[in-house]
């Protein structure tokens, strides 16, 4: 399948100090950066960018991916019902902004009924195109047991399930944008049933997207903002320089868990080694927000887009369980801060 986007595969294009090994996207989210900001993330002035009630029956709308999709965007998003089941609907947006989501779940077809399924509910979805699809990673309540959903779809109408990708218990299965050495690769956190005591970061890969082993390391929780858990979050961009992942890192305060986000720059060809991986946050709940919602205190990113022309990249996270919102920097920028501030 042609790619749909109309967008450059794989070219690689440098403006700034660094390059992005991708398409261009001309029309990614952006607002410059404030005047006195010294942050190398900050806020869109727009947040949060999707209310919790945007749908009649959402309670909230939350931790969401997004990709461009013929010359314009289209996603997958946690939607929370007023029952508070946990479901991933279909949206589309003209500008990555302002979004229109179905009001009904996804419905997937599956070969399968023992996997097409489920009793815990679908949550946390990723988006990534890779090779002639959209593919969607997602916690999968299968059995009532969260393990990792596979799926994909062409064009945000029909949406195929394929085999869970691990046993259970998983989540954050991120899944990289092209083969590593002619293998399918997927980051995900092993965990267990409830708000896992551990929260490691691992590598897998697949000939097949089906059978997945050779599982390596990556990142264990470290210090501070980072010290209980820390999970995958978007796809992850590639440089010149390496991996970009965007992570999730959970620190547990007196008050409960308060989640932050980072970054870390991992090996073009390993991706289970760590070149550089921050000791500070990039952004933490600080905004109302962020800090007041069904679960305060978070920022948990599953979405970013970059554009290689400029260097510019968005990410999409949640807000307190709750909102949807956006954040900006660059990647000249975010790969100094990393290298600056790195605990390796």
């Amino acid at each position: 399948m042609a790619n749909p986007n109309n967008l450059v595969n794989l070219t690689v294009v440098q403006e700034r100090n660094q390059i992005i090994i991708g398409p261009k996207l001309a029309n990614v989210p952006w607002e410059d950066k404030p005047e006195g900001c010294k942050d190398v993330v900050w806020r869109s002035v727009l947040n949060p960018i999707i209310p919790r009630n945007l749908l009649p029956s959402s309670n909230s709308i939350f931790n969401s991916a997004v990709a461009p999709f013929k010359e314009k965007f289209a996603g997958v998003f946690r939607c929370d019902d007023n029952r508070r089941n946990m479901q991933i609907h279909s949206g589309e947006s003209d500008d990555g902004i302002n979004w229109r989501i179905s009001a009904k779940p996804i419905s997937f077809i599956c070969k399968d009924p023992e996997i097409g399924e489920y009793t815990y509910g679908r949550y946390d979805p990723r988006v990534c195109w890779l090779e002639d699809r959209y593919y969607i990673t997602w916690c999968n309540g299968y059995k009532g047991y969260p393990t990792i959903g596979l799926g994909y779809t062409y064009d945000f109408k029909e949406f195929f399930q394929l085999e869970n990708a691990f046993l259970p218990f998983n989540r954050n299965g991120v899944l990289f944008p092209r083969r590593i050495k002619g293998k399918y690769a997927m980051l995900s956190r092993p965990s267990d049933n409830g708000h896992t005591p551990f929260g490691d970061i691992f590598y897998s890969e697949s000939p097949d997207l089906t059978h997945w082993g050779c599982h390596r390391l990556v990142m264990k929780p470290t210090e501070g903002w980072q010290s209980t858990k820390i999970g995958a979050g978007p796809t992850p961009i590639e440089t010149t320089e390496g991996w970009l992942m965007i992570y999730h890192g959970v620190l547990t305060s007196c008050n409960g868990f308060v989640y932050s986000f980072g970054v870390a720059l991992l090996d073009i060809d390993q991706p289970w080694k760590v070149i550089y991986r921050t000791a500070p946050y990039l952004l933490s709940p600080q905004t109302l927000y962020e800090c007041v919602g069904d679960v305060p205190n978070v920022v948990f990113p599953c979405a970013a887009l970059s554009d290689a022309a400029t260097g510019r990249i968005a990410m999409y996270y949640g807000g307190a369980d709750t909102v949807t919102c956006l954040a900006y920097t660059q990647v000249d920028e975010l790969l100094d801060f990393v290298k600056s501030n790195s605990l390796i």
